[in-house]
């Protein structure tokens, strides 16, 4: 069966990775320095890029400090992994798709999901803002403790958490004797 998988290049995905994280040019992650020296290709990925920062002579490759680094699965399932999330596929396609178990897929989209989220820059307002009515619920007529719950410790609450006591219903049982 061919996968999407199958069809995508290690190299194209190391080349993908090189001029996204490194359209400025090549930085090193532990000091940010950007004098550094290539220092060839790593021994188990001849695709990859490994570097050595003149500074701090520190080495680091491609996926050093990355989402991607220290992973099981190569490159170009993380890359396709995402590529099928940026087509809102569910995990169940994706893991169809890659040939892979779908708790592993579900692993994969939820540390992507964060890794997005976490590097997602903060949203800067200038200028006029408009925005449409928000309704906001902050208590009864400005009494907040109105809305706490009345149950605590040694009484007993509703199944919702309020009232002052746990109603049940019991059902008639006829006995067979």
């Amino acid at each position: 069966m061919i996968t999407l998988a199958g069809l995508l290049d290690d190299a194209k995905c190391y080349e993908a990775v090189r001029q996204y994280r490194w359209a400025d040019g090549v930085t090193c992650p532990h000091c940010g320095s950007k004098t550094v020296n290539k220092r060839g290709k790593h021994d188990n990925h001849p695709e990859r890029q490994r570097y050595c920062c003149r500074d701090c002579k520190k080495e680091f490759d491609d996926l050093t400090g990355s989402i991607f680094s220290g992973r099981h699965q190569p490159l170009r399932v993380w890359v396709s992994c995402l590529y099928l999330m940026g087509l809102n596929l569910s995990n169940q396609q994706i893991a169809k798709e890659l040939n892979l178990h779908k708790d592993d897929v579900q692993k994969m989209t939820s540390e992507l999901r964060q890794a997005v989220f976490d590097n997602k820059p903060e949203v800067q307002l200038a200028g006029e803002v408009e925005f449409d009515e928000v309704y906001v619920t902050a208590g009864h007529k400005g009494h907040p403790e109105a809305v706490k719950k009345k149950g605590g410790r040694g009484v007993a609450a509703s199944s919702k958490g309020f009232g002052d006591g746990v109603r049940s219903k019991r059902k008639n049982r006829r006995s067979s004797a």
